[in-house]
Formats: C-alpha cells, sequence, structure tokens
C-alpha cells in the first residue's frame, strides 16, 4: 500500500474515535445537565454505600468523565498523536 492510502486509513480512524469521543462527552453532558434525570433522584433520601443518591450520581458523572478522558489518551497514544517526551539539557 501507498503512504498516502494509509494515511487516509488513519485520518479516518482519527474521525471516529474524535465522534464516538464527542457522543460520549455529550451523553455525559447531558446527564449532568437534564433536570427530569436529576430530578427523579433528588428527592430520593436511599444511601449508597452510605452515600445519598444525588451526591452518587454527581460521583458516578465524574468518574465516567475521568474514564473517558483516560481511554481517549490511550487511543491518542495508540495512534501516536501524542509526541514522546523530549529531554531538555
Amino acid at each position: 500500500m501507498s503512504s498516502m492510502v494509509i494515511g487516509q486509513q488513519l485520518r479516518a480512524r482519527i474521525s471516529i474515535k474524535n465522534k464516538v469521543f464527542s457522543i460520549y462527552l455529550l451523553a455525559l453532558l447531558l446527564l449532568a445537565l437534564c433536570p427530569p434525570l436529576y430530578l427523579s433522584v433528588s428527592g430520593s433520601s436511599a444511601l449508597f454505600l452510605g452515600i445519598p443518591l444525588p451526591i452518587i450520581y454527581w460521583l458516578a458523572i465524574a468518574v465516567f468523565l475521568g474514564i473517558g478522558l483516560w481511554v481517549m489518551y490511550l487511543a491518542e497514544c495508540a495512534f501516536g498523536e501524542i509526541p514522546a517526551d523530549e529531554e531538555v539539557s
């Protein structure tokens, strides 16, 4: 294969990766900002591991955001988008 074809395939994979990550972030944004979802949980007095359910709701969003950013970092490392560190002398 020529280098031009390989370059186009790499750009297509990166484009798909960016679209998937954008959809993931949009879903988390909707979870954080959509009032009906939070209001259905906010009046609950149920506890999960001793923590009120509304706080678990926000912690879950934060954890999923962190996991998503970590996966995005791993994907960018795999595609070679993150340059290697250089030593400064």
